[in-house]
């Protein structure tokens, strides 16, 4: 029997946790080193790099909505796709949203906020976060 809404959400722990932390420190560190390398604007960097995070309006309507918004910001399928793009077109504007967008996702992987359950903001698939987390 599951007793915490934690438990409930499925939330990933130990090494593996670990590993998906790491993982989001070296997607983070990929896309930084690969932004130096096409020598793009820095300043259009620093603009976008916490653009994703306005997400967290959507809050405002329910956890389920805020959910589903915070998790469309936050997951790497869009930036992904968005960067093929980017390359296919030759598009630099493109490749360089994808990349500060993979950059803000893995820098917040690394630091533990993970993708949310709608259970509310706190319960993500890498664990609870904020004052009720556990280490």
């Amino acid at each position: 029997m599951m007793t915490t809404a934690t438990e409930a959400a499925g939330s990933v722990t130990g090494g593996l946790r670990l590993m998906l932390r790491l993982e989001g420190l070296a997607l983070f560190a990929a896309m930084v080193l690969l932004y130096v390398h096409w020598g793009a604007s820095w300043w259009l960097f620093a603009l976008l790099f916490l653009a994703p995070d306005f997400s967290f309006i959507a809050y405002l309507a329910g956890p389920k909505i805020g959910a589903l918004v915070y998790n469309a910001a936050h997951s790497t399928m869009a930036p992904i796709a968005l960067m093929a793009l980017g390359i296919a077109l030759i598009a630099p504007m493109m490749l360089s949203l994808a990349t500060i967008w993979l950059a803000h996702i893995g820098i917040d992987r690394s630091l533990g906020y993970g993708l949310k359950y709608s259970a509310g903001f706190a319960f993500t698939h890498l664990g609870r976060i904020g004052k009720a987390a556990t280490t």
